[in-house]
């Protein structure tokens, strides 16, 4: 599907565009500890989402930087190193998360 395409889909239903953005394995994970430590290399992101490959964490860190969620500080000094962050988009992001955290919780005091 082109990128016209799949965004037209997703003006139908909104939602269906945050799940596809945030749906998954290990991005809901990935941005909580990105949130919690506010600046994280990636080693220290890998070990706490363990399991994860370096190949997979590459691929989303590369798909939330394109999207505006992460932000990607490059240190080009002895050794370098790099720095993910959230950025203003990504923590809007976050009260939204939390929100429905919120509600998660309801639900299942409720069960």
């Amino acid at each position: 599907m082109s990128k016209q395409n799949e965004t037209a889909a997703f003006k139908d239903c909104p939602l269906e565009y945050a799940a596809e953005l945030i749906g998954g394995k290990w991005k809901i994970k990935l941005l909580w500890i990105v949130y919690r430590h506010r600046t994280i290399r990636f080693n220290r992101l890998k070990r706490e989402l363990d399991g994860i490959s370096d190949l997979m964490l590459s691929k989303i860190l590369k798909d939330f930087a394109a999207k505006g969620i992460i932000n990607r500080q490059q240190f080009d000094e002895i050794p370098p190193h790099v720095e993910y962050s959230l950025t203003e988009n990504g923590l809007k992001l976050i009260d939204s998360l939390l929100e429905i955290s919120r509600w998660s919780r309801e639900q299942l005091e409720r069960e």
